[in-house]
């Protein structure tokens, strides 16, 4: 995996008895930037004030880096710092947060494991990219742990939920606000970078709740997000996916922004999903022209997902509901065990790469729910 020249992820660290500040990954170092750069953008607790400034702005600080990473590596080698020194916060101060639903693959499996009788996509999935908003509030940095979420399983039923599972997502963040009323425009004049998601999902929950306004408690729990962003910059574009039929003018694709990234998922350490974004149907230019065509704004630091990441095949399935069948055809480990869904003290780690630029990783851990009786 590439940390070198054509990465450069930005993320926010602190080393012992400091405060939190804004740096580069660099190999197995973080290049620290208000030291390295002189600007105090930098030593902000967040990327939030330097993702305001724009894309020229992010365009000339990675020349910039770049630069003094090649160039004048001698003078910058006293501000890397040892990753093995430092804790990792938060990138970003989540200001709203939206989940969509654009895997093909995905939404026909989930369509077909619950209207079996029906057709698997509802009439209106291939005319736009569905979506929810949910809870910035409860979006964490890897490594965070996930209590084990409870609520109604049912009619009269309260308890812990008994099918826990995670989403595979590649999440985009915002820089450049629009104002309320005007739909945003070009998609990397708004957004600074991409971010591995986990979208952590309460399947009985969700079962019993989503009719008929959707995703609610199920979803709200708990968003772990990786470390780091990396800049659009650095990705390998593609085209995107064929579309039928087309979309209305304003969902209509202006450049390439399909993006050829391989993901993993791996439950205590062993592969269990290889999921291919190159598949999805929508892509994130159609997300945000969606999301503000009605004239809502976005605001820096605003955090859109893509939905579980699904291939074809069983293998490139990015969510336990898939790889299991809802449970009916359990995963089995190279341990000799067997899963459904998680159990309490599974560790879920998604991490991906986009050619020779790695995206680093998220990780969480199940913790035990708590112990609350009908919700008193």
């Amino acid at each position: 995996m590439s940390w070198g020249i054509d990465n450069l992820p930005y993320g926010v660290f602190s080393l012992p008895g400091q405060e939190p500040r804004v740096g580069v990954r660099y190999g197995d170092k973080v290049l620290d930037l208000t030291a390295a750069l002189h600007d105090e953008v930098f030593a902000a607790p967040s990327l939030n004030p330097f993702m305001a400034r724009g894309r020229a702005a992010w365009r000339d600080t990675r020349a910039l880096i770049q630069e003094k990473l090649t160039s004048d590596l001698s003078v910058v080698e006293r501000h890397l710092i040892p990753l093995a020194q430092v804790e990792l916060h938060m990138p970003v101060e989540v200001a709203d947060y939206v989940d969509f639903y654009c895997s093909l693959e995905h939404a026909s499996n989930v369509g077909r494991m619950f209207r079996p009788d029906a057709e698997p996509l509802m009439p209106n999935w291939r005319h736009l990219p569905v979506g929810y908003h949910g809870r910035s509030g409860t979006v964490v940095v890897s490594g965070t742990p996930v209590r084990r979420p409870q609520g109604q399983l049912g009619a009269g039923v309260f308890g812990a939920c008994r099918k826990l599972d995670v989403e595979a997502e590649l999440g985009f963040v915002v820089g450049v606000p629009t104002e309320m009323g005007t739909p945003a425009g070009e998609f990397e004049d708004h957004v600074f970078g991409v971010t591995l998601v986990n979208d952590w999902s309460a399947r009985d929950i969700q079962s019993w709740e989503y009719r008929p306004l959707g995703p609610f408690l199920a979803k709200s729990f708990a968003t772990s997000v990786s470390p780091w962003v990396t800049p659009l910059e650095a990705l390998p574009r593609i085209p995107g996916r064929a579309q039928d039929p087309e979309p209305l003018p304003y969902l209509r694709r202006k450049a390439d922004w399909g993006l050829d990234i391989a993901v993993e998922i791996l439950l205590n350490g062993e592969v269990v999903a290889r999921p291919p974004y190159a598949e999805m149907y929508w892509t994130p230019d159609q997300m945000l022209a969606h999301l503000t065509v009605n004239g809502a704004a976005l605001r820096t630091g605003d955090l859109f997902a893509s939905g579980t990441i699904s291939g074809p095949e069983r293998g490139q399935r990015g969510s336990f509901i898939e790889l299991t069948w809802n449970g009916t055809d359990p995963i089995k480990l190279g341990s000799g065990e067997t899963r459904t869904f998680l159990e309490d003290c599974d560790t879920v780690t998604i991490r991906a790469t986009a050619g020779d630029v790695t995206l680093g990783e998220v990780s969480g851990t199940v913790a035990q729910a708590l112990n609350v009786t009908q919700g008193a």
